[in-house]
């Protein structure tokens, strides 16, 4: 553009802080089976999105494990006109539960094409046949196919694993190593028509998260989500002895194995979780070791880094020069500082700490490299409570100088 010789011209500095909104990390997608559902609308093999308040799609669904999980998931939005977003993924139903699950894990290895194909990417995945293992020493396909591709897309998965037994839920969960995969050990028993059948328990946590995350975190998903009502159960497939004050019960001897359970209320209980309902407790993945040990931690920083991709896509191919690397790191530290401010993280690294001279070298510069070291720490989740008591000795002196007090207005 050639500049007048007599009038005015606009310029616009591109070295100023740019904001991020993040990614909703409310998206769900569910891979399962329903041989009655419509082949026009749900064409097996494609995923199509809709949200689960739209009646006519999950009529449409038909009656098979792909639409309990939209409902399933649609049930635990119980504020005014809620519903999600979903994309679902219709598989055939194989001669036996292995053929299925093998269609299913197919699905979860190609994961990464399915958000260009609805314009939209998955956070929470509820793959079903999880709780399926051919014998007490192999792997589900599906949670393979689940840990191997769930980074992929910055997802996690709520699976259900064999909830016949404490110690079969437990086997199952030694079986993984993943950050990304949170175990439930209990499956759902809910309503169809005048009978109650079991139901996968996954789509019914993968919709409590949705809730938490629109309800505590404005659609965002830094809490965690433990000690909240299911609703829509008509019971659990088998009751979980488990007492908030006895580490011993069997409900603890899950969740110290990092293994989710639904607690029974019990009015007039002492230890139980609430005087009613069924209360989803768990906030662990499978992930061997503690640093990254509690799955909301892993979301908020998921969501963290769909940020920080967000504001350094606006970077990219600008020249490297002073102003321009300040306004990258300004950028990364004024989302950090909201994150604070808001209760999501307790803190992060300076923006001086941030770029490090050691790992700058002017070789890598000249290259077009630049290397940042970020610090952040979730806030974690509030698992024990620890109180001491201990007698008062104040209170009987001060009983003793009312006293004294007290003879003395007498007299």
């Amino acid at each position: 553009m050639t500049t007048p010789t007599f009038g005015m011209s606009f310029t616009r500095p591109d070295d100023e802080v740019v904001p991020a909104l993040g990614a909703d990390f409310s998206h769900v997608l569910i891979i399962e089976t329903s041989e009655d559902a419509s082949a026009v609308e749900f064409p097996e093999g494609e995923p199509v999105r809709f949200s689960t308040s739209d009646a006519a799609k999950v009529n449409a669904l038909g009656t098979g494990l792909l639409a309990d999980a939209v409902n399933g998931i649609h049930d635990q939005l119980n504020d005014l006109n809620s519903g999600a977003d979903v994309t679902v993924v219709r598989v055939a139903e194989g001669v036996d539960t292995a053929t299925t699950a093998a269609s299913i894990a197919a699905v979860v290895n190609d994961i990464a094409s399915i958000p260009s194909k609805v314009n939209k990417t998955p956070r929470i995945v509820v793959a079903g046949r999880t709780a399926w293992r051919p014998d007490l020493n192999t792997t589900n396909p599906v949670i393979a196919a689940l840990e191997a591709n769930l980074g992929k897309i910055l997802a996690v998965a709520p699976v259900d694993v064999d909830d016949t037994s404490t110690s079969n839920a437990i086997d199952a969960r030694e079986t993984m190593s993943s950050e990304r995969v949170m175990p439930i050990g209990v499956a759902a028993r809910i309503w169809d028509g005048v009978q109650t059948v079991t139901a996968p328990m996954a789509p019914r946590v993968a919709g409590l998260m949705i809730r938490i995350d629109n309800q505590v975190g404005a659609g965002k998903p830094f809490h965690p989500f433990a000690n909240r009502s299911l609703f829509g159960l008509a019971g659990i497939s088998r009751k979980i002895p488990f007492s908030t004050l006895d580490g011993s019960t069997e409900g603890q001897q899950l969740l110290a194995a990092n293994v989710a359970i639904v607690a029974e209320g019990e009015t007039g209980v002492d230890g139980a979780v609430a005087d009613g309902g069924y209360k989803f407790i768990g906030t662990d993945n499978a992930q061997t070791g503690e640093l990254w040990e509690q799955i909301h931690q892993v979301r908020g920083t998921d969501y963290i880094i769909t940020q920080f991709i967000e504001i350094t896509n606006q970077f990219l191919g600008r020249r490297i020069a002073a102003d321009t690397v300040e306004a990258w790191i300004n950028s990364f530290a004024f989302a950090l500082r909201d994150h604070v401010n808001e209760g999501n993280i307790l803190g992060y690294s300076s923006k001086s700490e941030m770029f490090e001279k050691s790992q700058n070298s002017p070789e890598s510069i000249r290259l077009g490299t630049l290397k940042l070291t970020i610090g952040i720490e979730p806030a974690p989740v509030f698992k024990l409570a620890q109180h001491e008591i201990r007698r008062w000795r104040p209170a009987v002196e001060g009983m003793v100088n009312e006293i004294i007090a007290r003879l003395a207005n007498d007299s």
